[in-house]
């Protein structure tokens, strides 16, 4: 009786404003279906999903229903995931047997897209999964960062920040992955382009519990004991020149570093692809 209960709040909230004006678009159908009918999209960008909360969200199921129906689409004869696995997982912990459901036709890239923009704005992903969500879209349907962006919310900048840990070495990645170390610790390690060091220090990090600024004095400490030669004037003892670098980096959307040595001074700018390369140079050339 608790499950057909459950079940029963549920189809109410199909009732909705919202629910119901969906039901008039010729592409959209709401109906309870058979749970079995249903399956896991297997392009969900999210991986790992929490154990505790998922009995959480079973035994709030039980209670209320679930609220809010899982968006399918018709695949192979039977329902493919679009947004909801969480909902999903959990009503089969419940022993739920069939679940409100939005069909709608979605092509493979909507559907890749709207797994990716939920996630994103549930803050369900962490930053390895949501590199790896963003490479495929860019992949699979030939996106530009800058489209990717667009379609998730978020800045270039933040779309090429999170990218650039697929620089990390695969054990790095699946250690970020598993939440083993945070993304703080994962981008401090870029500055390692040696595998063998990205490894041994992010063992050290879990060893010794390294927090991300701790993290970051020892890399740079390994990083300053390479370098022979008389380091260079920082740029933020000189006005003139941070404020040259802060016009650059605007101009350019990314950083930029001028140094300054004794008898010469160089500038550097940092991409994190050909395509950001590509997209320097031809605002250098406009100017």
């Amino acid at each position: 009786m608790k499950q057909q209960r459950g079940l029963g709040r549920g189809l109410n909230a199909l009732l909705s404003d919202e629910l119901v004006s969906a039901a008039n678009d010729k592409e959209e159908i709401i109906k309870i279906v058979d749970i079995n009918e249903i399956e896991p999209n297997f392009g969900q960008p999210r991986k790992n999903f929490d154990e505790e909360e998922l009995k959480e969200l079973s035994s709030s199921i039980l209670e209320h229903g679930i609220l809010q129906p899982l968006i399918v689409r018709e695949k192979n004869n039977k329902y493919e995931i679009v947004a909801g696995e969480r909902r999903y997982r959990a009503a089969r912990m419940a022993k739920i047997t069939e679940v409100p459901v939005i069909i709608k036709s979605f092509t493979e890239q909507q559907t890749l897209e709207i797994a990716v923009v939920e996630n994103v704005q549930r803050s369900d992903l962490n930053a390895m999964e949501l590199a790896c969500a963003y490479s495929l879209l860019m992949e699979r349907f030939d996106l530009t960062q800058e489209q990717v962006a667009d379609k998730v919310g978020k800045s270039r900048a933040s779309v090429a920040n999170i990218m650039r840990l697929l620089n990390l070495t695969t054990y790095v990645q699946e250690k970020l992955r598993t939440d083993e170390i945070t993304f703080g610790h994962a981008r401090a390690l870029l500055a390692l382009k040696d595998n063998k060091v990205q490894k041994q220090v992010t063992d050290l990090i879990n060893e010794k519990s390294l927090s991300v600024r701790e993290t970051e004095r020892y890399i740079q400490a390994l990083l300053n004991n390479k370098k022979e030669k008389k380091p260079e004037e920082k740029v933020k003892t000189n006005p003139f020149y941070r404020e040259l670098q802060e016009t650059l980096q605007k101009a350019l959307g990314t950083k930029v570093v001028i140094s300054k040595g004794a008898k010469k001074g160089k500038i550097e700018i940092e991409y994190y692809s050909d395509e950001e390369l590509s997209r320097i140079i031809e605002l250098i050339s406009m100017n």
